[in-house]
């Protein structure tokens, strides 16, 4: 399932889950955006991307789209309009972390131009309930020091 890729969601999933989530504290100067595709109808959520503030203070890119979209583009598309806000945002950088066996969202972060750390750390997985090795990664947005660069 496509939650055993995501660090904050649980699985099962239901209204209790999603109210937490929305009740949960997020930096309203960091953009959090609903993916929707148009239709002959209703709109149909497709994903998300935003940013967020990790515990050390860093800012985090995260993003996810339904596996019946996937192969579309979608994540590309939302993160370079992600990216795009944290650049308006005068953010220096944004990272990202993948879990080592998602090499498909791995593929979207290189796209998208960030670069691998060289670091892989524990982060924890609320769907699998444990710590999962995950690769770090970083998108310099301004001049970076060579050594956050690295």
């Amino acid at each position: 399932s496509i939650v055993r890729n995501l660090a904050s969601a649980p699985w099962p999933y239901g209204e209790a889950e999603a109210a937490a989530f929305l009740a949960r504290p997020h930096d309203p100067a960091l953009p959090s955006c609903l993916i929707y595709e148009r239709t002959g109808g209703a709109p149909l959520l497709v994903g998300a991307c935003g940013l967020g503030r990790r515990p050390s203070g860093m800012v985090e890119m995260g993003y996810w789209v339904a596996r019946a979209h996937w192969n579309r583009g979608i994540a590309t598309e939302a993160g370079q309009a992600v990216i795009a806000m944290a650049r308006a945002l005068r953010l220096p950088q944004i990272e990202a972390s993948v879990f080592l066996d998602n090499p498909a969202s791995a593929r979207v972060l290189d796209k998208l131009g960030y670069r691998a750390t060289g670091l892989t750390a524990p982060r924890h997985s609320c769907a699998r309930g444990e710590e999962t090795p995950a690769r770090l990664y970083r998108l310099c947005l301004r001049e970076c020091d060579e050594a956050l660069a690295a």
